[in-house]
């Protein structure tokens, strides 16, 4: 057998009337269509269940799954600690992904297991799979932690557990617990931003509609001001599905308490060779390298040219012939910035002219950017088609006396302190005030806050 059919649920804790204690009814829609799902997935007789959940033990660059015969938990965190359920593992299916993945280089396994117990993004489906008349000790668990990896490894994931599920002839259902924005309203827990609700209505649609390939490509940077809880979850149950043809069924949306709360079912009906997300993934991102390729300056060309150059040979790369005569004949401070799937992947530059010209400083900088960071791994290989970058040259510093001669979207800032000295670009996703910018470039000067400080101002021109 196979995976028989997966669900998108929510895990709020006040869902349950012995925490909730009336506010429950407020999210009815959500109870209602909980009981429902979970009632179907009773019916269908499964041999294990596996759900993926954000609040089990979670690596940046590792997807943790749970070792040992059983597990415990409790709510007593939520002040209901008669909630107290106890599932037991399939160890054998555990020790097969495991291998499957190593073998896969997919970075998964159960290692570094830092607490046993039972999260919430577990227990909250297991509850309504109990009260639906599930009897724990006859059915077997898998729980499994989400990472920081991209779309496409978890997705991959995803299929290895497919591919588990028919190896061992498990009747399987896949339970992707994950809640949707925290930020949905101002009087909420975590307050709103603009791409609260956005993000829940895109996630929404595409569940509702099965339309896989956008879940993966959805635009990072507004997950991440949506405080988005279980995208990642939704990746490995799309790789689950990998091939098969679905039929979606949208059963509820609440963000009644200012937190998104979606369930969607999935019944499958066979296969479908067409829903290859994986394979429709790389070849977007074939086109998107290309069209990013032909838009790129001189400036960025060279920082490409040099890094990849480096990363293949270990050797700097050459001048190139033709290059305007700026960069052959200015010196200037020069940034290169390294992104990979929307998150930074290595920045390293020089406040003033180290070289002879501002080629020279993109090459060498460059080099440092892949290879010098200490916050970042070297650049590998199979990782240069998705390397996106940016170069900022530097106008020289001058000195300022007043936070108010600063400005975060058109001036960058030094700050110093004895020998102490930290930098900050301008213009920064994430950096909206100067007292924000300072900080952050205290931080990286490694300067405490109570010291005093020199401040300098700098303009760049950013080359994408």
């Amino acid at each position: 057998m196979s995976i028989l059919a997966a669900v998108v649920v929510p895990h709020p804790p006040i869902i349950l009337p012995e925490v909730g204690k009336g506010e429950e009814e407020k999210i009815s829609k959500t109870s209602n269509a909980y009981k429902k799902v979970m009632s179907r997935v009773v019916e269908m007789n499964p041999d294990t269940i596996i759900i993926t959940s954000p609040h089990t033990i979670l690596y940046a660059d590792y997807f943790h799954i749970s070792p040992s015969e059983s597990a415990r938990g409790d709510m007593t965190q939520f002040h209901a600690p008669q909630v107290d359920l106890t599932i037991n593992y399939d160890t054998e299916f555990v020790k097969r992904l495991s291998e499957l993945a190593e073998n896969e280089n997919i970075p998964a396994g159960t290692m570094g297991e830092r607490s046993p117990r039972l999260d919430h993004g577990t227990m909250i489906p297991v509850r309504f799979l109990e009260k639906s008349g599930l009897d724990l000790k006859k059915v077997k668990f898998l729980r499994i932690g989400l990472s920081g990896l991209n779309s496409e490894i978890h997705y991959k994931f995803g299929q290895k557990i497919s591919k588990v599920a028919e190896e061992l002839g498990r009747r399987v259902i896949f339970v992707a617990s994950g809640d949707l924005s925290h930020k949905l309203k101002k009087d909420g827990p975590y307050g709103f931003v603009n791409e609260g609700p956005k993000f829940d209505d895109e996630v929404m649609k595409i569940l509702g509609e099965g339309n896989f390939l956008q879940l993966l490509t959805m635009d990072k940077n507004m997950c991440k001001k949506a405080a988005e809880c279980g995208l990642r979850s939704f990746w490995i149950m799309a790789g689950a599905l990998d091939r098969k043809k679905i039929k979606p069924e949208f059963l509820s949306y609440e963000g009644t308490f200012g937190v998104g709360y979606g369930i969607v079912w999935f019944d499958i009906d066979g296969e479908d060779n067409g829903r290859n997300f994986d394979e429709q993934l790389k070849e977007l991102k074939k086109y998107e390298n290309l069209k990013r390729k032909g838009k790129e300056d001189e400036f960025v060309k060279l920082a490409r040219l040099s890094l990849e150059t480096f990363v293949k040979t270990h050797k700097p790369a050459e001048i190139p012939a033709n290059l305007p005569e700026e960069m052959l004949n200015r010196r200037a401070g020069a940034f290169v910035s390294l992104h990979k799937d929307g998150e930074l992947r290595g920045c390293i530059g020089t406040i003033a002219p180290t070289k002879d010209n501002i080629a020279q400083e993109i090459i060498q900088n460059a080099i440092s950017a892949c290879s010098r960071d200490p916050r970042f791994s070297p650049v590998t290989v199979d990782e240069l088609d998705d390397i996106e970058y940016s170069v900022d040259i530097l106008s020289e510093a001058e000195r300022v006396f007043s936070l108010e001669d600063l400005d975060v979207k058109k001036y960058g800032v030094i700050v110093e302190n004895g020998g102490r000295q930290g930098l900050l670009l301008p213009d920064l996703e994430g950096v909206d005030t100067v007292q924000q910018q300072v900080a952050i470039a205290m931080r990286k000067g490694n300067i405490p806050n109570n010291q005093p400080i020199n401040l300098w101002r700098f303009e760049v021109i950013r080359h994408h």
